[in-house]
């Protein structure tokens, strides 16, 4: 009998992505052992993920050496780094996007953060990206800015996969959501084949807690609001995605053989020791939903975490805790807005730093 509760989570209906990517994890057969041992059938690293990767492997010195007499740009060779990495895991995620039939086996790879207010540099930027992996198992991601979102649509209309992110409200979540099911319709009318469409919306959480937390601190709010705020939004969102994509608006879609937008949680790294290190995993198990987990996380929940269906009870309590802080003056889709532009920014950062490390 196998005891691992990370394989438990899949007959739950949910997926276990690794937050994480390297060569490293490539070069030494960890990410292998994570998918067999694990059941982990996803990548989703960012640009602060591979600017960490660079700066720690050594597995990069040799390309490092060879690129920096090559005529590419700093960002050229970054992505000659990065893409040799992606097409790598897809090669090793692709089993399972084969046996799931395209529903999970993923590796995700981010625009330029510079581009995030750009509508067409995100399109153009998405079809390079695109082209150049070469990997059927590919998603692009793309922020849930304004421009992203109208990015996204044209994107799904194309045929493209996306791993939408940056989503830290339930406002961004439903415009990223409604703009699936406008794309995936201009690409079903257009004759489009209805399994090329695959996205997930990626909604961000720890890092709503540590902002509602320092709000609540400095208005001197007793602390039984503190530490919530993150799982009430991602019930929120579920809640949200059973009314969209099981209800009457999905309907002919799903009759005509497209997917869902599957909502997956990230940032799911306790920020605070005060909480259980597996917060953002126990309390949002359900069906039809992916938990990308940092190194950490993961290692956290195979050691003592629960397998149990949690993310839908608690729906009430979610919304109520959202009206208490309202009461309080704290608006969450506000907190949103502020939580994405820094999201954006220290992205941007790490990608920039990324280049010049290559440059």
């Amino acid at each position: 009998m196998n005891d691992n509760p990370l394989l438990a989570l899949k007959t739950l209906g949910q997926h276990v992505w690794l937050d994480n990517l390297s060569r490293t994890l490539l070069q030494d057969g960890t990410l292998q052992r994570l998918l067999s041992a694990d059941g982990t059938d996803g990548v989703t690293p960012n640009p602060a993920i591979f600017q960490k990767a660079l700066a720690d492997s050594s597995w990069y010195r040799e390309d490092l050496e060879r690129l920096r007499g090559s005529s590419l740009d700093a960002e050229g060779r970054y992505e000659s780094l990065v893409i040799t990495d992606i097409q790598a895991a897809c090669d090793l995620l692709r089993p399972a996007c084969v046996s799931s039939l395209g529903a999970t086996g993923y590796v995700s790879l981010e625009v330029s953060p510079a581009l995030a207010h750009d509508m067409a540099g995100t399109i153009a930027a998405a079809q390079r990206l695109r082209q150049a992996v070469a990997r059927d198992n590919l998603l692009i991601k793309v922020p849930a800015t304004s421009a992203g979102v109208r990015a996204f649509e044209q994107l799904t209309a194309a045929g493209i996969r996306v791993n939408v992110t940056l989503i830290f409200s339930l406002r961004h979540y439903e415009a990223v959501a409604q703009a699936y099911v406008r794309g995936a319709r201009r690409w079903v009318h257009c004759g489009g084949d209805p399994q090329q469409l695959r996205s997930v919306a990626s909604v961000f959480l720890s890092r709503v807690d540590t902002l509602v937390d320092q709000r609540l601190d400095a208005l001197g709010v007793a602390p039984a609001l503190k530490g919530k705020s993150g799982v009430a939004l991602a019930r929120c969102c579920y809640h949200r995605y059973l009314e969209i994509f099981h209800g009457p608006a999905f309907a002919t879609l799903t009759r005509a053989g497209i997917r869902p937008q599957t909502p997956l949680w990230a940032s799911t790294g306790s920020k605070n020791p005060a909480y259980s290190d597996v917060l953002y995993v126990e309390a949002l198990i359900g069906a039809e939903t992916i938990n990308t987990l940092p190194d950490a996380t993961l290692a956290a929940f195979r050691d003592h975490g629960r397998a149990t269906a949690s993310l839908m009870t608690g729906m009430d309590e979610a919304q109520a805790h959202i009206e208490a802080l309202a009461k309080q003056g704290i608006d969450l889709a506000e907190v949103g807005e502020t939580l994405q532009i820094d999201g954006l920014r220290l992205f941007a950062e790490a990608y920039q730093k990324s280049c010049s490390a290559v440059g």
